[in-house]
């Protein structure tokens, strides 16, 4: 199975311009990639929709709080 780049996932974020929980991400993401879908990053790869949520919010890619957070193109790495 080809890997989606977590990328992928911060541009849709941006595109819908509205603030996220976890729940709601997690969700739209298998919505649009499948359930079944695995992504990658610079630094991971082979992660499911919840871990790399998890991986993208440790490394500090999220902005905002609990109520709701989105992504900026100033948090994507340019490699």
């Amino acid at each position: 199975m080809e890997q989606i780049h977590g990328h992928e996932v911060m541009q849709m974020m941006m595109r819908s311009e509205k603030a996220y929980t976890r729940e709601t991400l997690s969700r739209e993401v298998a919505e649009k990639f499948g359930s079944d879908a695995r992504f990658y990053t610079c630094s991971a790869d082979n992660m499911t929709a919840e871990e790399l949520i998890n991986f993208l919010e440790q490394k500090g890619k999220f902005v905002g709080g609990a109520g709701g957070f989105r992504t900026d193109p100033d948090k994507m790495c340019n490699h």
